[in-house]
Formats: structure tokens, C-alpha cells, sequence
């Protein structure tokens, strides 16, 4: 397809869409529901299709040679099919956010002011690898009352179509427009530069995938973008940690899923009981796989295996079996090191000490923060949103994992009996 061409399809697509929020606002919460339900149906009652559509999807990211790690992000099977489907029933289970109050004000002049909750309008989606995001934005999309244009990267091409016919068939019928989701049907590069570009159509941009995605989309839009760069995630094992509670959750924050934004990249432990934990820690992250990159401290406590640390490890995201391990003198050290050199994602703290623990709680800026628990947990189901359309480390508009109350905004309706001002 010609750039012109390409261009035509998604100025056309836009217009469509910005068309279809205008009314979107309008459609009730049971008829949203309704759709929702019958979209979780027919993924279920087309499995063996999408799976099919699926595998030429993975013998192309074999044949390219895409990690582990990817072509995990990138599978389909009846299990995670069915889990598709159910975060499109648990979005129906959501309080459906739009025509809520947020605040009501009555003014001595008599004036009644409404702050309201209400759609953003067209959200661009521009994703990588997972075909489950696909169906989760649409549903987020349709439950928050936005029109969505989704963008899947080329690497699930055939994945991400293979969905949107589907859940596009189950608007017939309904008082949802055709046009309240659309799909890039293009793994041309131009395409995501053509969309950037209609800020007179599309309100929002929310790009889900690798760091050089993001940095793109942010340096070629003027579009609001909501975003986070990387998942650079620490666990502070403190002094009064219980340490088996720790050796647990350092475990499960590395090991469970490495591959994904919230999985733990450094692990900081207080050298009062670094002796006592890094040895079994260590040797149960090495047997896991894990190669562990550690500090002059780490190193003369756990004198195999343990591979010396680079200032640049201190500020990497592996998204692998690969982990950095710093001994630090106190609790300020550690939250030092965790604002220089974190992403505002998601930190941890394990100790059994209220006072540190509240003191992390100030003072380290992130978007997520745990006491005596994995970082794992950041995520939209986990914190009971149901599915999420990404997780943003912005300090405006939302923040953290982002589900339907982070696809709205708000309006003030005023409602007077003639009052002037005077």
C-alpha cells in the first residue's frame, strides 16, 4: 500500500471513530455489558481459529529469531484464550465510571456545580507483542464510553486481526457503532507516524511495549501521551526483615515472570543481614537460572558464581533471568538508590519495621509502592481493575496500572435558576 494511500485508510479510520465516541457517551451500561459478555463468548467459540491465525504468528517470530521471552508474550492457547474472555466479564463486573459525581458543589448564589465523570473520546493503542491486549483495550475502551484505533506491532499481525473480526462481529446488532473500534490492518512503520499525526481526531495516545516504542511515540505526536519507559523494579530486603518471608518474595518478584515490566531488576539487602540471606538467596536465584550481577559487598559474601556489577547494571531492565544485588548501609542508601537509578515503576521494602516502612512509603517516587509483598502484583486485575490498557509512571492524568477510571476525565455541569454574575 502506498503512503497515500495508507494515509487515506487511517485519516478515514479516525474521522470514523471520533464520529462513534460522540455517541458512545450516550450508551447505556447494559447494553455495554451485553456486548462485552457476547465478545467473551465467541473468543471461547473461536479458539482453534485464533490459535490457527496464532501459529503463523510464532513460525515467523521463531524464523526471526525473537527470545523466549517474546514468543511467551506472544502465544495463544485455550487456557490464556479463556482468560481473554474472562477479563472482558470481570470489565462487565466494574462499575461502569461514566455519569458518576465526583463532587457536587452549592454555592450561595445558588448555583449547583456537578463534577462529572465522562469519556476522553478516541484512544490510539499502539502495543507490541501480546495479542491479549487486543481484546482487553476493547473491552476497556467500550466500558469507559471511548472509541479505540488499536496498532498492534507486525510480530502478532495475524493474532491481533484474527481478534478484532471477531470482537468487531459482536457489535452488530447493538447500539455500539462499528466505528467505536477500529484496527491498523498494516504492519508498515508509516502507519504509526500517520497516526500520530491526527491530533484533530484522536485524544489520547497509550503505547504498551519495549522503551524505543515509547520514546518514539513521545518524540513524533502531539498527541497527550500516557506512558512508562521501563520497569526498573527493586525489593529492599531491610534489617528487621523477616527473612523468609523475604527469600519468598525476592523469588517470585525475579523468577515468576522475568520477562514482563513489574518482575524485580535489583535487590537491595542491609548489610546487617546480607551474611545471613545472600548465600541461600543467591543459590536459589542460581538454580532458578537467574545470573546474578552483584557489588563488592555481594561478592566477597557469596565468592561463586555472582559476576561483578556495572554502574550501567544499576539502571538496567534485563527482562530476563538477570539480576542486580547492592549492599546498602541503611534505609536512606537504599531509597537513595532506588530514586537515582528507578523508573517511578514499582519498589518494594521487606521489614517488619512500621517506621521504615512508612518512611519508604514517603520518600521513594514511584507509582506502585509494597511493603512485605512482590511487585508482581502491579496490575490491573491484581488490584482488583479488572484488565488495564498499560501502567503509567506520569504524575498527571493516571498513574500506575491504568484501567476504566484512567480512560476518563471529568466535566463541570452547572445547573442555575437564571442566576447572572454580577
Amino acid at each position: 500500500m502506498s503512503n497515500k494511500n495508507l494515509e487515506n485508510m487511517i485519516v478515514k479510520m479516525v474521522k470514523e471513530a471520533k464520529a462513534a465516541s460522540s455517541s458512545m457517551a450516550l450508551v447505556k451500561t447494559s447494553v455495554k455489558n451485553a456486548v462485552l459478555r457476547k465478545m467473551a463468548k465467541v473468543l471461547v467459540a473461536n479458539k482453534d481459529y485464533l490459535i490457527r491465525e496464532n501459529k503463523k504468528d510464532l513460525k515467523a517470530g521463531v524464523a526471526q529469531g525473537l527470545s523466549n521471552a517474546l514468543i511467551d508474550r506472544l502465544t495463544l492457547n485455550g487456557k490464556r484464550i479463556k482468560g481473554m474472555a474472562q477479563c472482558l466479564l470481570d470489565t462487565v463486573a466494574i462499575k461502569d465510571p461514566i455519569g458518576e459525581v465526583m463532587k457536587t458543589i452549592k454555592r450561595p448564589n445558588g448555583l449547583l456545580i456537578k463534577k462529572v465523570r465522562t469519556p476522553i473520546g478516541v484512544v490510539g493503542i499502539i502495543y507490541e507483542s501480546r495479542p491479549n491486549v487486543t481484546s482487553d483495550c476493547v473491552g476497556l475502551g467500550l466500558k469507559s464510553g471511548n472509541a479505540v484505533i488499536l496498532k498492534g506491532g507486525k510480530e502478532a499481525f495475524y493474532s491481533n486481526k484474527a481478534i478484532y473480526s471477531i470482537l468487531r462481529k459482536a457489535l452488530r446488532g447493538s447500539k455500539i457503532p462499528v466505528g467505536a473500534i477500529q484496527f491498523v490492518s498494516s504492519t508498515d512503520r508509516a502507519a504509526v507516524n500517520i497516526l500520530l499525526q491526527q491530533d484533530e481526531y484522536v485524544d489520547l495516545i497509550v503505547p504498551r511495549g519495549g522503551e524505543g516504542l515509547i520514546r518514539f511515540v513521545v518524540d513524533n505526536t502531539r498527541i497527550p501521551v500516557v506512558k512508562h519507559y521501563k520497569g526498573i523494579c527493586h525489593t529492599y530486603v531491610a534489617k528487621d526483615a523477616d527473612l523468609n518471608m523475604a527469600h519468598a518474595i525476592c523469588f517470585n518478584a525475579k523468577v515468576q515472570r522475568p520477562g514482563v515490566c513489574n518482575a524485580m531488576e535489583t535487590m537491595l539487602v542491609h548489610k546487617v543481614c546480607a551474611a545471613r540471606f545472600l548465600p541461600r538467596m543467591i543459590g536459589a536465584l542460581q538454580e532458578a537460572g537467574v545470573e546474578v550481577r552483584g557489588c563488592p559487598e555481594t561478592r566477597s559474601i557469596v565468592k561463586r558464581g555472582v559476576k561483578a556489577a556495572t554502574l550501567k547494571d544499576w539502571g538496567e531492565e534485563y527482562l530476563d533471568k538477570i539480576l542486580s544485588v547492592k549492599v546498602v548501609n541503611n534505609l536512606d542508601e537504599a531509597i537513595d538508590h532506588i530514586n537515582t537509578f528507578g523508573s517511578r515503576h514499582s519498589d518494594a521494602i521487606i521489614t517488619r519495621n512500621k517506621h521504615e516502612a512508612d518512611r519508604f512509603f514517603k520518600s521513594v517516587d514511584s507509582a506502585c509502592l509494597y511493603v512485605n509483598a512482590s511487585t508482581r502484583f502491579t496490575d490491573g486485575f491484581e488490584f482488583g481493575f479488572g484488565a488495564e490498557v498499560g501502567i503509567s509512571t506520569d504524575k498527571l492524568h493516571a498513574r500506575g496500572p491504568m484501567a476504566l477510571e484512567g480512560l476518563t476525565t471529568y466535566k463541570y455541569e452547572i445547573h442555575g435558576e437564571g442566576q447572572i454574575r454580577q
